[in-house]
């Protein structure tokens, strides 16, 4: 899926040049867009492929929780940095590295059950969570330097096209995403998902490595890593103590402990950015409300978006029991949708503004939520499309206008830093998502299940209706079943699982709901010489 994404406009260069960042300026959007195409095929593919590697790791549904967690977190709390190294160390450079480490890191993911044998106390998925982790940190580089490289690229006139055919290149790339993965799955294996990395990633160094020139911007920048730490720390603090509560209780010490530290390190985190001299996120941005609102807009739809999405892919495959590319092909329609609705979003943007526009998006974002909470076990290709397509058209005005109203409130010499938080906060939004509805989906199905089993429970050991329970949130039964229970409890497993599943959409629906509201609240951004450019 495309996300809007803002850049600085740049001066435009004198006569007879065509930018700063290489001499033909389409070759160099060819390269920046190879190495982005590999984080977006990233973001949709996951979901086709973690019904397999729960199946081949053993994973719990924490742990596939981290497995999108830990990446988006990682891209949510380091692009702002990764931007501000840029700056530093010359966007070429930064690129080239992203790049190669993405695609390395990608490597090690599709070989994180070798590598597990070879590091001792090392579980398989133990090191895949890690290499996601590693993976979105080198996403992290990698994006703002592309963008600076297109800037640089580019003359000014010829700027909005190519952030054009930016935006349409990875619109294609996610809608494509689903598909790729479902066939990469189906007739390969899960790990040549993240295989397919390492030729893109080769072609797009070779290209950076000859077409592209350097493009350093004069700084005197610092990196706030003690703000880094902090904010990372708070962060994986407050992600795991929501997916793991729900094992150790609420009430237990150690989820208490968790939650302490995140109150103290969010604490630090505010108080050493209100003394820093160039702190990571400064704080004089959230002095003016609409920049607040539309922060929160952003990570209320991304929870709404990511937490609910992440079930979808086990219902396709677990509970209604369709091949992994038969599952790409039934989340096709919302992708697709975005590449339509994102350019239509920015019209009506320009035409009525941000506000009604954002209001009524979140809208249609409730509706297409309700409609999955209605989908039935066997529910056909029409029925679970309509609501994709709504989606798609309720989801790209958030986006695209969320956009609007951080960036274009900014003052312009923090219109960099406030792209930066736009993405992190789309970052935190989706890792809370994941987290939350994972949490309400386990919870509901821990509940529901033993009434779906009626008298059959009574004569299944304690033991094993706990493992049915964790079974029955990736739509299926543990490994090694007999037929004969598969026959009993099959149907009561796949109640419960849908059960969670039409709660977590119904919660999505609630918060889409009142983020609408919060929307009427906000203010249109400037519209200044020099405003930042948007990109679909």
């Amino acid at each position: 899926m495309a996300h809007a994404r803002t850049v600085d406009a740049p001066s435009s260069p004198g006569p007879g040049e065509t930018g700063t960042g290489g001499g033909n300026p389409w070759l160099v959007l060819l390269a920046v867009c190879l190495g982005v195409i590999m984080v977006m095929l990233d973001g949709t593919v996951v979901g086709i492929a973690n019904p397999s590697i729960q199946h081949d790791l053993g994973a719990s549904l924490s742990d596939l929780q981290w497995v999108t967690s830990g990446y988006l977190l990682a891209l949510a709390v380091f692009l702002i940095t990764a931007g501000k190294l840029g700056d530093l160390f010359g966007h070429k450079r930064v690129f080239l590295i992203g790049v190669a480490g993405f695609a390395l890191s990608s490597i090690g993911i599709g070989l994180s059950q070798e590598l597990a044998d070879i590091v001792p106390g090392v579980s398989p998925i133990g090191a895949l969570i890690g290499l996601r982790v590693l993976q979105g940190l080198f996403g992290a580089l990698l994006q703002p330097a592309a963008l600076a490289l297109l800037r640089g690229a580019f003359p000014g006139e010829k700027l909005n096209a190519a952030m054009g055919a930016w935006g349409a290149i990875i619109g294609l790339s996610s809608a494509a995403g689903p598909i790729v993965g479902g066939v990469l799955v189906e007739n390969v294996s899960w790990q040549s998902v993240f295989f397919i990395n390492a030729p893109v990633g080769i072609i797009a160094l070779v290209l950076g490595i000859f077409l592209i020139r350097e493009n350093r911007i004069p700084s005197l920048a610092r990196i706030d890593w003690l703000g880094v730490v902090l904010l990372s720390g708070a962060m994986f603090s407050l992600v795991w103590t929501i997916i793991k509560a729900p094992e150790w209780g609420w009430g237990d010490s150690t989820t208490l402990t968790f939650i302490a530290g995140f109150v103290v390190l969010i604490a630090a985190f505010v108080f050493w950015q209100s003394k820093a001299k160039q702190p990571l996120v400064p704080l004089s941005l959230f002095k003016n409300p609409s920049i607040s609102i539309g922060t929160v807009l952003m990570m209320m739809v991304a929870f709404a978006m990511f937490g609910a999405m992440f079930f979808l892919g086990f219902f396709f495959q677990g509970v209604h029991g369709l091949s992994p590319l038969d599952a790409g092909l039934r989340m096709l329609p919302m992708s697709a949708g975005m590449i339509v609705a994102s350019p239509l979003a920015g019209m009506m943007i320009g035409r009525v503004g941000p506000k009604i526009t954002m209001a009524t998006g979140l809208l249609i974002t409730a509706a297409a939520m309700f409609l999955m909470s209605q989908l039935s076990i066997d529910a056909s290709f029409i029925e679970s499309g309509i609501p994709f397509v709504l989606l798609a058209f309720g989801l790209s005005p958030v986006f695209v206008g969320a956009t609007e109203i951080i960036v274009g409130n900014a003052p312009i010499q923090l219109s960099g830093v406030a792209g930066g938080l736009q993405q992190s906060a789309m970052q935190v939004g989706g890792a809370l998502g994941t987290a939350i509805l994972g949490a309400v989906m386990a919870s509901e199905i821990s509940s529901k299940l033993p009434g779906y089993l009626g008298q059959t429970a009574k004569g299944i050991p304690a033991d094993q209706l706990s493992l049915l329970e964790k079974a029955a949130a990736f739509g299926g039964l543990p490994a090694g079943t007999p037929q004969q229970l598969q026959k009993l409890v099959g149907g009561a497993v796949h109640n419960a699982f849908m059960d969670g599943m039409h709660l977590a959409f119904l919660v999505s629906t609630c918060v889409a709901v009142l983020t609408a509201v919060l929307a009427l609240f906000v203010k249109s951004g400037r519209k200044t010489e020099g405003a930042p450019v948007h990109m679909g």
